[in-house]
Parts: structure tokens; sequence; C-alpha cells
């Protein structure tokens, strides 16, 4: 039997083919495949022709091989502590929460509505936002609030965010925000500077329905602004729905965390 080396050869041309992966599935011809099938992977030596690469004889891919070829292509990647408001730490996927809590906000809305009290002309002024939870992965950045101001669990439902420049399907409008450029635990402050930190111009389209109070959104703020609020309304936001209808089932941090990690 061959040896099964997963070790790079050093050439002169930087890197050398010597191993490659096979993986296997139940065929597709007769009946549908069914979900949750056995699947097999072996692990094969290469070996250099003249008329090219040859694959040798394999081996079942074991633990220790995954182990070893992970850390051969991710070398920079160590261990670190999560911070408590951490939800999801993966390549791909980053998720957390932050509290309610009263923070300095940016208005300079396009076209303010007759008849507002704070925010008819650019200001910064202090207001209450509800929790909110993150959703940061390669393909966007969501963002969403929460019914209460603690670690929300699977179970939690979703809520539209009040934060203006967000889409009804809750992704953030960058516009000409600056967009973090890692997905990491350090880049979650850019991301949340991205939120609360940016001007407010307009409520994007269907957001000013995502509230449940007459004048729409934009109102709302106002309001809070001119009383010096220092707590959210949260009954006063609507459970989340990307097409902006009433759900059956309701979207909460399991099926939104499910649904990301499947696109």
């Amino acid at each position: 039997m061959s040896n099964h080396s997963t070790q790079f050869e050093a050439t002169a041309g930087g890197m050398t083919l010597t191993n490659a992966i096979l993986l296997y599935q139940p065929g597709t011809k007769g009946p549908a495949q069914r979900e949750g099938a056995a699947a097999f992977a072996s692990i094969h030596d290469v070996h250099e022709h003249d008329t090219g690469p040859v694959i040798a004889a394999g081996a079942p891919l074991t633990r220790a091989h995954l182990r070893q070829w992970t850390k051969a292509l991710d070398k920079a990647t160590v261990p670190e502590i999560l911070p408590a408001n951490v939800l999801v730490s993966h390549p791909d996927l980053l998720v957390w929460w932050v509290p309610a809590q009263v923070r300095l906000a940016y208005f300079s809305l396009s076209r303010p509505p007759k008849g507002l009290k704070a925010l008819s002309q650019r200001t910064s002024v202090p207001v209450p936002y509800p929790a909110h939870l993150f959703v940061a992965s390669r393909k966007g950045f969501g963002v969403y609030a929460l019914p209460a101001s603690e670690r929300p669990t699977a179970e939690t439902q979703l809520l539209h965010s009040p934060v203006l420049n967000v889409y009804l399907t809750g992704q953030l409008c960058w516009g000409n925000i600056i967009r973090p450029k890692t997905l990491t635990i350090a880049s979650m402050a850019e991301y949340e500077r991205a939120i609360f930190e940016s001007w407010s111009t307009h409520p994007n389209v269907g957001q000013e329905s995502t509230v449940t109070s007459k004048g729409g959104l934009v109102k709302l703020w106002d309001d809070l602004a001119a009383s010096k609020a220092q707590r959210f309304p949260v009954n006063r936001l609507k459970p989340f729905d990307p097409n902006g209808r009433p759900r059956k089932v309701p979207v909460t941090l399991g099926s939104l965390i499910a649904e990301r990690a499947l696109a």
C-alpha cells in the first residue's frame, strides 16, 4: 500500500500537487436520493508522470487527515475567546446581539415630512434603540430588532429594525458607508458603527410600514428625539417579514441562522 502523505512539497515553481480527495454519494439513477444518505471520501497520492499527474490508490479519509489539511489551509486561524454577546462565529457567518440603550443618532433626512419637531434639519440627538441582532456573512449584513433586551435563543422571534436605511429584507443599504473588509470578531465594531454612527437619510421602500404608529417610522423617531425618551417602544415594531406581510410561521433566530447556513 502506498504512503498517503498529506505534506506539501516545496518546489522552485511554488506548489506541487501531492494529494487528491474523492467524494462519493449514492447514485442519482433510480429512486430519488434520500436526504441524509451515507457518503464516503477517500484520499489518494498523486504521482507525476510524463503524461501528467496520476491519482494513485486511495484510503478512507480520516478525521486526522481533515485536521491536518484544515491546519495547512488556514494557518492564520487561531483560537480566540468569544465575547459574551456573540451567538455564532464561523468563517462564513458571524451573529451577535447588542442590548437596548440610548445612543447618539445622526439624522439628515433628504425629504423631511412637515410637522417634525426635532428632525426637520440635519442634527445629532440621543435616542433610545431597542436590542438588536446582527448577522454578517459573505453575502450581506442583516439587521433585526429583538423583543427583549436579553440574550436571544433559537426560539426568539425577530422584529423589523427601526434603523433607517435598512431594507424590508433586513439588509443594510450601505450607500457610501465604508464596508468592513473582514468577517471576524474584531470587525464587529465596524459593523456596529455602520449602523449607529452613520447618517440616517431616509427610510427604504416599505420600511415606514414596519411600525404600528401614525406617521410611520420617521414620525416615531421624531417623537422619541423630541421627548428625550429613554426607552424604545418595542411594542410598536412589527414581526420581521422580508415581504412585509404577516406570516403564519414567525421568523426566529434559529430559522434565520438555518437559512443563512444553506445560502
